[in-house]
């Protein structure tokens, strides 16, 4: 059943990674290769999407916490023939910017993925993050199950007294998610001086490190 299980999700991925529309060999390789060598260790990885905001903001902040795998900033809510950088940030497609999230759920919970993500954006918020408005900005949790999506309308409930305006992330379940081009992964590790990098997305980085930083990864 294990082997069934690899092959299946070795399959997936290598269908899900060539999906995207600009594409750099070497880095989907890469990307892909983290997730089966986690899987062939006999590590049970789990799934989340998350979209709240630019998604380079939103991946760079999962990176760093121990337990994720990989973080693939992508498109969700829309569909395939439109999951494209130019069409997505028209705000003229149902997508969002969105993260996939591939962890590890015995060094970290669903729960504390969701903790992290409502720190690194604002969810009361709509349609917009900041200098970035419009719907592909939105706070959406795409949930992959029923556990997920019990877990998350509790996390709302809990967390609605912390806000003084209401929450207004949404809870949808995951249709597909569409990777984005590869110059969009790992964009704030590969482009740090960036104007945009430095003045939005590194303070929500940063802020992800110091409420949690029990949880990051150790350096090598």
């Amino acid at each position: 059943m294990h082997s069934l299980k690899l092959i299946s999700l070795i399959l997936l991925f290598g269908v899900m990674f060539s999906s995207s529309c600009v594409s750099n060999t070497s880095d989907s390789q890469k990307r892909n290769k983290n997730i089966i060598k986690a899987i062939a260790s006999d590590i049970k990885l789990d799934t989340a999407t998350f979209a709240g905001g630019c998604f380079w903001s939103i991946e760079a902040s999962f990176e760093q916490i121990e337990g994720v795998i990989e973080a693939v900033s992508g498109y969700a809510g829309g569909t395939k023939h439109n999951a494209r950088y130019d069409l997505v940030s028209s705000g003229k497609t149902a997508h969002a910017e969105a993260v996939q999230i591939y962890y590890d759920p015995n060094k970290i919970s669903f729960e504390t993925l969701l903790d992290i993500l409502f720190t690194a954006h604002d969810p009361t918020q709509l349609n917009r993050q900041g200098p970035d408005v419009g719907k592909q900005y939105r706070s959406v949790v795409f949930y992959h199950n029923g556990a997920q999506k019990e877990i998350v309308s509790q996390k709302i409930k809990d967390l609605s007294p912390v806000f003084v305006s209401p929450i207004v992330t949404l809870i949808e379940p995951l249709v597909a998610f569409y990777p984005a081009e590869d110059y969009h992964q790992d964009y704030e590790q590969k482009n740090p001086y960036q104007p945009y990098v430095l003045s939005i997305s590194k303070p929500k980085i940063d802020l992800v490190a110091r409420k949690f930083k029990a949880l990051l990864k150790v350096s090598e």
